[in-house]
């Protein structure tokens, strides 16, 4: 990967440079909670092929992505790169950075071997998932969908590279438990700091509430969920993959008991 782009520079995050380097995600203290989770999440997944390329300013502007094999969701994309988060916001947006970001996963992709790129997004834009109208101008396409309306889409580097898919657990996201249940990683770094504040939410309310943290890539990649780094269900059924503060949790609650 090359450091200069014709918008912006760029800088890759390394096992080297980590402890050293802002991670874009609106918190500015490496010292927080939050980035402490995420950076050290990080560094584990380096060996596995994990890049993560960000702009050298401070702000919400980075690709990561890994070999889909490695990624922490229920898919099956063998010989694919999978994008684990494209964020652009604040004032870095409408300048061309996404496209640069991408171009150099594109490009990074191509040069070891990959079929193609993976992303999940919806027909519709939702909260911490890929914009959809941005990934059809790019000319990915949807290759499948799952019951919550999340979809994988592809950008395929030949006519004859398999689609990729879910696999069958992630496909009809449901599950037994009665009560909140929520599915989540540390690839998120805001799970750190408000998963917490749900669970005390939960208990002063006399709610049901339980939090399954998930802890390695396989249990990632078995989880009844196409989103793994946030997954809310209620009752079995499926609510959002939209990460949650006290006032919206509550908010939700208030809803439900209704």
């Amino acid at each position: 990967l090359g450091d200069v782009y014709k918008r912006q520079e760029y800088i890759r995050v390394t096992k080297e440079n980590i402890e050293k380097e802002h991670i874009c995600c609106a918190i500015s203290s490496n010292k927080d909670i939050q980035v402490i989770s995420k950076k050290n999440w990080l560094k584990e997944r380096f060996d596995d092929g994990l890049v993560f390329l960000k702009s050298i300013e401070r702000g919400k502007c980075f690709i990561e992505y890994i070999p889909a094999e490695n990624a922490w969701n229920p898919i099956i994309a063998e010989g694919y790169m999978y994008i684990d988060c494209l964020w652009v916001a604040g004032s870095f947006k409408g300048n061309g950075y996404s496209t640069d970001l991408l171009n150099a996963c594109i490009e990074d992709s191509k040069a070891k071997g990959k079929k193609g790129i993976c992303i999940l997004s919806a027909a519709k834009k939702k909260p911490f998932l890929a914009d959809p109208k941005f990934l059809k101008y790019k000319d990915f396409t949807v290759c499948d969908e799952a019951d919550n309306g999340i979809q994988l889409w592809y950008l395929p580097f030949s006519l004859d590279a398999a689609k990729p898919e879910f696999k069958e657990c992630a496909k009809h996201p449901h599950i037994e438990q009665a009560g909140y249940v929520l599915y989540y990683t540390d690839q998120c770094p805001f799970n750190a700091k408000y998963v917490p504040v749900l669970l005390e939410v939960a208990r002063e309310r006399a709610v049901p509430f339980q939090a399954n943290r998930l802890e390695t890539k396989e249990e990632a990649q078995n989880a009844p969920t196409p989103v793994t780094t946030y997954a809310l269900f209620y009752n079995g059924e499926y609510l959002t993959n939209e990460q949650m503060n006290d006032k919206r949790f509550i908010k939700l609650l208030d809803g439900m008991e209704k």
